[in-house]
């Protein structure tokens, strides 16, 4: 007792002589991979950018993105061969359970995969989500009904826990000068993964019907079509898994008796700021309203960019007679290929300055705002065909998918400058379980949307896919007022 009294007289005076500014004198400990990470940081300006854990970051977030949209292009035809729809109107409210099953598992373990992070660290969370796509989504490709692939999605859902680790991770391995460059990687390859998956879907499904020279009926690409697409994510994700283990650990990991010091500082320090009449900040992530509001933010986004992932596959290879495109799967996977070197280009070299110049609100809200007359000329754009068709709608898939992710990543930064590194995890966890509930709901409503939508190609108001191109924008609306104060507050006025 006596040794502790000394102690808390000692932190009390080290708080006075700070004249209450209450920050705590920069001390690392040994054998600690946090402490290291932050050294590393003040040699920034001979370093430089950490390009190896850039690039291994970059391809772990692209594995686990890679299979999340992936089944999209050929959803439709996996339904139809299911035999559970009675009527081909009906295949896309049956393809949104399938769609929102991912989500589904991820909303569920999300905030525990996030304490798991905080607790135990960034790197084993990364690596177990990673291994999870090689088994889960093997096992989806070789689903023989619809039930089955409900249920390996939902696995694989819950299973791949690592984007909210990661966004923590890459605001903890950078210096910050390069903070918003590093969470920009995040959001492009987790962007590029949500295209060039359904690139893939779109390429290398059906073989044996695409490729019959190649690929006979009875091979086990003719007897399981979807299945080489899944084949080939889960490969690159093997590869991504060896990698993992190469990523050094950010989290903070100090010995039990300097954890007491450090928390009987912070105890001192809350009570003397409290005593000054400064406010305290506050442990719980609900009442961290920079926190909670870009999250709801993030979520409206995620949902509308759900719900238009699947519209947009099953819009255009859709028969034209329901107001679709009538394209191959190979035809989504050509549009969207496009689209991801436009997105990798974009967000490498012309959001970083973005960013800094704006700040990550005003850019969300004018990505917002420059999406919903964007959304609205799809409808038109499928008046047309030949060259002009696909000239236009690369264009517009080009620029969609820009706007989209600079809006995610802008609420990545918010979410990660807004809490503290013990935090971090859980409150990327929360920011996961949050959107993916969201994100679930988008798949469903959307292929029931779609269903209803092609039965109403005779309305007088807003026939057809217009009608569901028109909600698209009325969700991107709600979302672009909801980065106005007072309900968004980034922390630091921008």
């Amino acid at each position: 007792m006596a040794a502790e009294e000394q102690q808390q007289q000692q932190l009390k005076q080290r708080l006075l002589e700070n004249k209450g500014k209450a920050k705590k004198a920069k001390h690392y400990y040994e054998g600690c991979p946090g402490c290291q990470m932050e050294r590393s940081h003040e040699m920034a300006a001979s370093t430089g950018l950490p390009i190896r854990q850039l690039i291994i970051m970059w391809v772990v977030v692209l594995g686990s993105a890679l299979p999340i949209s992936s089944l999209f292009p050929f959803l439709y035809f996996m339904i139809r061969d299911f035999h559970i729809a009675k009527r081909e109107e009906d295949i896309g409210f049956y393809a949104g359970y399938v769609g929102c099953a991912f989500m589904l598992g991820r909303a569920l373990t999300s905030v525990p995969w996030g304490m798991a992070a905080d607790h135990y660290g960034r790197k084993p969370v990364i690596i177990i989500g990673t291994i999870s796509v090689v088994i889960f989504n093997t096992l989806f490709g070789l689903s023989s009904n619809f039930w089955m692939a409900v249920f390996t999605r939902f696995l694989l859902g819950s299973m791949n826990g690592l984007l909210g680790p990661i966004k923590a991770y890459a605001s903890e391995i950078f210096h910050p000068k390069y903070q918003a460059l590093g969470i920009s990687t995040i959001s492009t390859a987790w962007g590029i993964g949500l295209i060039i998956g359904p690139a893939i879907g779109g390429f290398f499904a059906q073989p044996a019907e695409k490729y019959p020279g190649i690929f006979s009926k009875d091979s086990l690409f003719g007897r399981f079509p979807y299945f080489m697409p899944c084949l080939a994510i889960s490969a690159f994700a093997a590869v991504v898994a060896v990698l993992c283990f190469w990523l050094p650990e950010s989290l903070h990991k100090h010995p039990e008796t300097e954890k007491h010091e450090e928390a009987l500082y912070e105890r001192l320090e809350t009570a003397s700021l409290e005593n000054g009449s400064t406010k305290a900040p506050t442990k719980s992530l609900l009442r961290n309203w920079p926190l909670v509001s870009s999250i709801i933010v993030y979520s409206v986004f995620s949902l509308h960019d759900m719900a238009y992932q699947e519209i947009f596959s099953l819009w255009a290879v859709s028969p034209r007679r329901f107001g679709g495109l009538d394209y191959t799967t190979e035809d989504v996977g050509s549009i969207l290929s496009i689209s991801g070197f436009g997105l990798l280009v974009f967000q490498t070299f012309l959001y970083p300055y973005m960013e800094r110049l704006l700040g990550p609100v005003l850019v969300a809200r004018i990505c917002g705002v420059l999406s919903i007359p964007l959304l609205s000329s799809y409808p038109f754009i499928a008046m047309l065909s030949g060259f002009g068709l696909s000239m236009l709608l690369n264009c517009a898939s080009i620029a969609k998918n820009v706007l989209a992710i600079s809006i995610v990543t802008c609420m990545f930064i918010i979410q990660n400058r807004v809490v503290d590194q013990d935090q971090r995890g859980a409150a990327n966890g929360l920011a996961m379980t949050t959107m993916s509930l969201f994100k679930a709901a988008g798949p469903a409503a959307g292929g029931a949307l779609f269903s209803w939508a092609q039965k109403r190609g005779d309305a007088a108001f807003l026939p057809g896919v217009q009608m569901i191109f028109f909600l698209l924008n009325v969700v991107e609306a709600i979302g672009v007022l909801m980065t106005f104060k007072p309900f968004l507050d980034s922390g630091n006025g921008r």
